[in-house]
């Protein structure tokens, strides 16, 4: 097993030169990229209904905005982890930011859906080579203890909370601006961190080595295939002929994969890394809470716009307090992490996540924000800003300095296809739970309904006011049930597979821990 990552002597360096402040402007310059990173996933979400009016989509093609960088991203976490070892992780960091720039820009000019969806697929493999090095340069700027606990902290409440800041952003430009600065915005952000990186990070020692050809192929096309199997299901559902098609070329390819990596003498993901039972629980667990996180996301946000009737905007504070408690829950497990290690703070996390999906369950269309929805919300973001600091510590704690690009670009992977598993899973949930309520809505709807009101649902197939309300409502709750098993699997996995060794809380606290055999 290799050795804990150490920082560069350049890295160590520019921290004595530059202090508590030279520290805390590469953590921002770190932590700003994640985040622009993160909030994109979900800021366009909110922009979807003004950018199919302004560009013609299809409610079909509407989807691909999404999925579109979602592939992409997903697809190249790996390699992107991979090239920051290989080239230096800061010149890959730079590279990765200036192309999400780029496409950014190109996105928010785009005239016709095809320049929108490239744009969206070009900001995802920017993104995929960002992420994963942003992730790794943390390891290899702050030294072992209390500054990198809570510099993994800022990280890990950046990625859980960024989406809830990305629906309030998302919210603000499009009542304020226009759908095009859901893009624009990242245009100066990702411009600034481009000019500020080489100011405040050092590079990292390169690891020179050559691609591994075959690997990065197969990786790829096999985490495309995946994820697209993934989005498939959710539209079409696990019958269709094309998303078992995507599911059975994934298994051949990423089963080469595997061959492959078992055979190179430098591959793109050390398969040794997996031999590591507290790293190999860490990926399980992340893969969980992402299926949960995205889920409760993308239903709640349905929830508050639909049967609360919130604007985007009044849509987007409501997930506000999201942001705030991650950060809170991510704030306290780094804190005291020292002490009592990453194990309690996974299984409290999860048991608070599942309680907070499970109060959700308990909404319906009598329901109000602040008596139902808000409090499960608080509880579930406490849980998960705990389980983040945690596994994103614990999946890079003990890996040596020329693979923590991979070890970050799989933390990554794992998150991404947890969340496209889950909310493939989570959708095919909702529409079960939500065509059985239907069958009994509908015969109330007709004994009830005026004329016009029969004629519109015969020509639309949608139940209008309360009835849509209560089919929608079942299918959320049914979804929230659902995710609330993804995270007790998660606290299960915590229990049984996570162990922390004194040498682990050794190097938590700063001091020296003998290598592992």
């Amino acid at each position: 097993m290799s050795s804990s990552p150490r920082p560069t002597s350049a890295a160590r360096t520019a921290t004595r030169e530059a202090g508590g402040g030279g520290s805390a402007m590469a953590l921002l310059v770190i932590a700003s990229c994640q985040l622009m990173v993160v909030l994109d996933i979900t800021i366009v979400n909110i922009a979807l209904p003004d950018i199919q009016r302004s560009l013609d989509f299809s409610t079909t093609g509407l989807s691909w905005v999404v999925n579109a960088y979602t592939l992409t991203f997903g697809g190249l976490l790996l390699l992107g982890g991979r090239a920051g070892d290989i080239l230096g992780r800061r010149r890959v960091f730079v590279f990765g930011v200036l192309l999400f720039v780029l496409a950014s820009l190109l996105g928010g000019l785009a005239q016709d859906e095809g320049q929108l969806l490239a744009a969206r697929a070009l900001q995802g493999v920017g993104g995929a080579i960002a992420s994963p090095t942003a992730l790794a340069l943390i390891s290899t700027t702050f030294p072992e203890g209390p500054e990198r606990n809570r510099a993994f902290g800022v990280f890990a409440a950046v990625s859980a909370g960024g989406g809830a800041i990305g629906l309030l952003a998302g919210g603000m430009l499009v009542e304020w601006l226009n759908w095009r600065w859901v893009l624009f915005v990242n245009v100066p952000i990702g411009l600034l961190i481009a000019v500020a990186t080489p100011r405040w990070i050092k590079e990292s020692e390169r690891h020179p080595g050559r691609f591994d050809i075959a690997g990065a192929l197969t990786s790829t096309i096999g985490m495309v295939l995946l994820v697209y199997g993934f989005i498939r299901a959710a539209q079409d559902g696990w019958r269709d002929p094309l998303t078992l098609t995507s599911f059975a070329a994934a298994v051949v390819v990423l089963a080469a994969f595997v061959l492959i990596e078992r055979r190179s003498r430098q591959p793109i993901t050390p398969l040794h890394m997996f031999a590591d039972r507290n790293r190999a629980g860490t990926y399980g667990i992340m893969l969980c809470l992402s299926a949960a996180i995205f889920g409760m996301f993308f239903f709640l946000t349905l929830f508050v716009q639909n049967v609360l009737d919130f604007s985007p905007l009044q849509a987007g504070l409501a997930f506000l307090p999201v942001s705030v408690v991650i950060a809170i829950g991510a704030g306290l497990a780094s804190r005291f992490l020292p002490v009592h290690g990453p194990k309690p703070f996974m299984v409290l996390g999860a048991i608070l996540a599942a309680a907070g999906l499970a109060w959700l369950t308990l909404t319906d269309v009598h329901s109000t924000y602040a008596g139902s929805v808000l409090g499960p919300m608080l509880v579930f973001s406490l849980g998960m800003g705990m389980e983040f600091v945690s596994l994103t510590l614990m999946a890079l704690s003990n890996v040596s300095t020329e693979e923590t690009g991979a070890a970050s670009g799989l933390l990554n992977a794992m998150q991404q296809v947890g969340g496209s598993l889950g909310l493939s899973i989570l959708v095919t949930t909702f529409g079960t739970a939500s065509a059985n309520e239907a069958g009994k809505q509908i015969p109330r709807f007709l004994a009830q309904a005026t004329p016009a009101e029969r004629l519109s649902f015969r020509r639309t197939g949608e139940l209008p006011g309360r009835w849509g309300d209560e089919v929608l409502t079942a299918g959320v709750s049914a979804a929230f049930i659902t995710a609330a098993i993804f995270t007790i699997v998660a606290a299960l996995i915590a229990v049984v597979a996570i162990q922390v060794r004194p040498s682990d809380l050794r190097r938590l606290r700063g001091g020296t821990a003998p290598g592992p055999g």
